[in-house]
Order: C-alpha cells, then sequence, then structure tokens
C-alpha cells in the first residue's frame, strides 16, 4: 500500500482541484449499488456551491495521486440545511445551527483500493481538528451501507430524516457530538 498524506486546502486550491475530486468522486461510487444517480455534474454543481460557503473546510489525502477527500462547512444559520427534515429540528439542534456551532460533513470519499486502512478516518479527524463546533453531522442515503456501517463504527447515531424533495434522495442525518 502507498503511503498516503493529508493535506487541508485552502477554498482557492479547492476550487483548483475540482476537476481532480470529481474524478475521485466518479471513481469512489463507481459500481456501489444504489448509488447510480451520483454524476459528475451534479457533483461539480454541488462542489461549486459549497466551496464558496463561509466555513468551507477540506483535507485530500494523497499519494502518487489522490486517493480521498472530506469536506464540509457550518450550515446555514436560517436553518435551511434542515429543510425537508421529518418531525422538525429539535430545538438544540436549532439553537446549535442558529449560533454557527454545527459543522456538516458534505463528503467524505475514497477509492476503494484505500480503503479500510484508516484513510477516511484520519480524513475527518484532520477535518474537524480545528472546528469549534459542538455537532458535526452527515447526510446519508439510506442505501449506503458502507456509510452507514462506517459512520456508527466512528460512534455517530442516526438522529433524523429529511425528504428533501426534487430529484434529491431520502436522507438519515447522522450526529456525532464533539465538544461543549
Amino acid at each position: 500500500m502507498t503511503e498516503v498524506y493529508l493535506r487541508r486546502l485552502t477554498r482557492w486550491q479547492a476550487d483548483q482541484q475540482r476537476e481532480a475530486v470529481a474524478d475521485l468522486y466518479g471513481a469512489a461510487y463507481r459500481g456501489v449499488t444504489g448509488q447510480e444517480f451520483h454524476d459528475r455534474r451534479g457533483f461539480l454543481d454541488r462542489f461549486e456551491e459549497d466551496v464558496k460557503r463561509p466555513g468551507f473546510d477540506m483535507v485530500i489525502a494523497g499519494g502518487a495521486g489522490l486517493a480521498g477527500c472530506v469536506y464540509g462547512f457550518p450550515p446555514d444559520r436560517d436553518g435551511e440545511f434542515w429543510k425537508g427534515f421529518r418531525g422538525g429540528v429539535s430545538h438544540e439542534i436549532e439553537e446549535l445551527t442558529a449560533l454557527g456551532r454545527v459543522f456538516a460533513i458534505a463528503e467524505l470519499m475514497v477509492l476503494p483500493a484505500f480503503r479500510r486502512n484508516g484513510v477516511a478516518t484520519r480524513l475527518q479527524e484532520q477535518l474537524l481538528a480545528r472546528s469549534t463546533a459542538q455537532l458535526v453531522t452527515v447526510l446519508v442515503e439510506p442505501s449506503n451501507i458502507p456509510a452507514r456501517t462506517a459512520y456508527r463504527s466512528w460512534g455517530w447515531t442516526k438522529f433524523g430524516e429529511l425528504s428533501p424533495g426534487g430529484r434529491r434522495p431520502e436522507l438519515e442525518a447522522w450526529r456525532r457530538d464533539v465538544g461543549s
């Protein structure tokens, strides 16, 4: 196994790497059952918007090439991130979001050849190392069993479901408390 190094990217560097990250995205989801809707153009559109968000942060893993990446941002304080949350968002989550104490992981992806070697664990730890968030959240598709299993093994818990509407799939909201 090639040694993998982690590196934090600035917003500008992340934008400059968008094509390589889109290639990684395609390779990471290729052949995963239930993930057929993951198309390059849709990813690039989301990535372009995410890079512009206040508080955007990104870490990549690589050696000879890009092996994985993780990025995220604090959700908008107006609560738009939680739109479609079934049963409503708890007062605690609303308050933490309004205070800017929530960080959302938008993508965590690792090439199949580098999985089960701690790369994803190291990526998320590095991403969150400088965060002042009390709560970290991620939205996961229910059909993505490997992601759900990984998050559970890292101490995350499912706390709700979202129906975002449009062509977006149903999602599960997972959380990890990281401090106070």
